[in-house]
């Protein structure tokens, strides 16, 4: 009973030690720059700077500002903002205090380098933080899957993302999937299964639930994208048999192109205008697609909420 007894004393004592210096480093940082804006606040653009204010309790000091990097990218999504001007630097400074805080790479590039209104826009910056966390944490595969993951995806870069497959296929206790996708960034980039296949994988080597909502709904996106595609490689198709556009998709069954009426993924039929273009009937409930959008169309935030 003594020895549990001194152990609760103790533990209680540690909390009161760690609450107490958060509360002391968080008024040193705030005094730093006492008369700054609420975006300006948000950071100290120096890390040596914040390293001295910490007292030796970097950790402790790099969950603050990764909790801060997720409240400012999860405010300016909310406000459908197109800029994340203070984003880079508070994920740099994040890891620079903590460089083995996985999570901050991982979410960080997905706050990066997605175009506006789903990311910064800011791809290469995303590319930097990756390579950053591999200097520091060169066992950890998922880190190379996520630097592919940019160059294939935002950046178009095959051969970069091939290479950063590769990499990290040679990693201790890597996934087989690396070797696999290394090989098709050369056989088979930019195709619909190649991106499927990334995104599957995505879902099915993470247990974080944020990240398997958003590569649902990507999924989700790719399915309408193919539907869209090649719908509308059978819209054309039938103009250059018949000569005159299909005035709706029953032409195309009409003509045994089609088996029926085709329907998206939460059962909405898609849509033939007067134009000959195929679109999507609820292009809101799919906020990654590329295809199938009105003309004008300004998508609407991803439903899934990140937390941090």
């Amino acid at each position: 009973m003594k020895s549990i007894s001194k152990t609760a004393i103790v533990a209680s004592a540690s909390l009161v030690v760690c609450l107490a210096a958060s509360v002391i480093l968080l008024r040193r940082v705030d005094r730093i720059r006492p008369q700054a804006t609420l975006d300006e606040v948000l950071y100290i653009s120096s890390p040596k700077v914040l390293k001295r204010a910490s007292l030796g309790y970097d950790g402790l000091m790099a969950d603050i500002y990764w909790t801060r990097a997720v409240q400012y990218f999860g405010h300016r999504h909310f406000l459908y903002s197109r800029s994340y001007n203070e984003l880079a630097p508070l994920l740099e400074i994040t890891t620079h205090l903590d460089p083995h805080l996985l999570v901050a790479y991982q979410f960080g590039a997905s706050f990066l380098a997605p175009k506006p209104p789903n990311g910064a826009g800011q791809p290469q910056r995303a590319v930097e933080l990756m390579e950053y966390g591999i200097q520091n944490n060169p066992d950890e595969w998922r880190l190379y899957y996520n630097l592919g993951f940019v160059y294939y995806m935002e950046l178009k870069d095959y051969a970069k993302a091939a290479e950063a497959f590769e990499r990290g296929s040679k990693v201790p206790n890597a996934h087989p999937f690396l070797k696999v996708m290394a090989a098709q960034m050369a056989q088979h980039a930019g195709e619909f299964e190649t991106a499927r296949a990334l995104w599957t994988a995505t879902y099915q080597t993470t247990q974080d639930r944020q990240i398997r909502a958003n590569a649902l709904e990507h999924l989700r996106a790719l399915r309408v994208d193919e539907d869209v595609f090649h719908l509308q490689e059978l819209v054309n198709e039938y103009q250059q048999k018949i000569g005159i556009a299909p005035s709706n998709l029953n032409d195309l069954v009409a003509m045994g192109m089609l088996s029926g009426i085709p329907v998206d993924p939460d059962g909405h039929a898609y849509k033939l205008t007067a134009d000959g273009r195929i679109e999507v009937s609820e292009p809101d409930e799919f906020p990654f697609i590329t295809e199938g959008l009105p003309p004008g169309y300004k998508p609407a935030p991803p439903k899934f909420h990140v937390q941090p």
